[in-house]
């Protein structure tokens, strides 16, 4: 065993604890030893800032912002809308782009989804497919489908 210069210069004995190295390790009667699975417990990492790490990757979350329509897509897409509920109760599948604001941050995703149309709820302001689901109104930003009159403009 090759000890350090400093370790020697100090006067230390390097055999001082020798005769402990063979001993049984010490045990307390009538105290049964603790097991590894609850000693390694111990050793466990520890999250000292619980919900951090949580944080940072919704923070890195990216979002976008929600298209803006000019006054010519607004008409347009008023027009495909009006078509649609004319036809709706013929249940078309239709094709509906909408703006899904993120519920966490400000921003949102454009989606996509295809379905048969059930109703136009004017009320409630939301476009209802036979599936359940519903959109609302003001977050589609295109619609297609094969009942609709195509526009003269595209």
């Amino acid at each position: 065993m090759k000890l350090s210069a400093a370790f020697l210069d100090r006067g230390a004995d390097p055999h001082k604890y020798d005769d402990m190295l063979l001993l049984p390790h010490p045990t307390v009667p009538g105290h049964p030893p603790m097991p590894r699975s609850s000693r390694a417990a111990q050793f466990a990492p520890f999250a000292a800032l619980t919900g951090h790490s949580d944080a940072i990757r919704e923070t890195a979350r990216l979002t976008d912002t929600r298209p803006v329509l000019d006054e010519g897509r607004k008409a347009a897409l008023d027009d495909r809308l009006q078509q649609l509920q004319a036809c709706a109760p013929l249940h078309p599948t239709a094709r509906i782009t909408y703006f899904a604001p993120d519920p966490a941050k400000p921003g949102g995703a454009c989606r996509t989804v295809t379905g048969a149309v059930k109703k136009l709820d004017a009320y409630e302001g939301l476009l209802v497919l036979l599936d359940g689901s519903s959109i609302p109104i003001a977050d589609i930003l295109a619609v297609e489908s094969s009942c609709l009159v195509a526009d003269l403009d595209e």
